[in-house]
């Protein structure tokens, strides 16, 4: 995900559990990340974690977080209770092709039967209802050769501007 960020934004610091090749090594809800440390938190996090890392992520952005979770996500009373009454995202914008997912890797053949949704918030929150928006087809236009080979380095997504992280 750092890759096609690091096209929008002047720097991305990208993060994972686990070693995929392409940023540091931690845990972004034990990691003590200060508050207001990034501009953006944009994330794909575990499903099981996906509310406690909306919860932590809107703690650590100062301008907005996006995450990408299965659409079944906004189905859940106690994430209404927790997450979405008091902090309702700004945008619902709802995949119309399936987006297969593959832990730790692109591929460029997998499938799924899964729906999946980027859920963005905005701060302020304006307590609005949120925007329902669907992304049309995109992924073979936006898919490229080069989405398929290893992750650069970190180092070189740095730029001057502002900052979002990633994981």
């Amino acid at each position: 995900m750092a890759r096609p960020l690091s096209e929008y934004f002047s720097e991305v610091e990208c993060s994972d559990a686990f070693d995929y090749g392409g940023g540091h090594v931690r845990d972004f809800l034990g990691y003590p990340y200060a508050l207001n440390s990034f501009d953006w938190v944009i994330t794909n996090p575990p499903f099981r974690l996906a509310e406690q890392f909306a919860l932590r992520a809107l703690s650590v952005s100062r301008e907005g977080v996006a995450i990408l979770v299965r659409t079944v996500f906004i189905e859940s009373i106690g994430r209404y209770n927790n997450l979405f009454r008091e902090m309702p995202p700004s945008i619902f914008a709802q995949f119309t092709e399936r987006v297969p997912m593959v832990k730790g890797r692109l591929d460029r053949s997998a499938s799924t039967a899964t729906g999946y949704a980027w859920l963005v918030w905005r701060k302020p929150f304006a307590h609005d209802d949120p925007k329902l928006a669907w992304i049309p087809p995109c992924r073979k236009q936006l898919e490229r050769d080069g989405d398929y080979t290893p992750a650069k380095p970190r180092s070189d997504y740095s730029k001057q501007g502002p900052r979002s992280a990633a994981r």
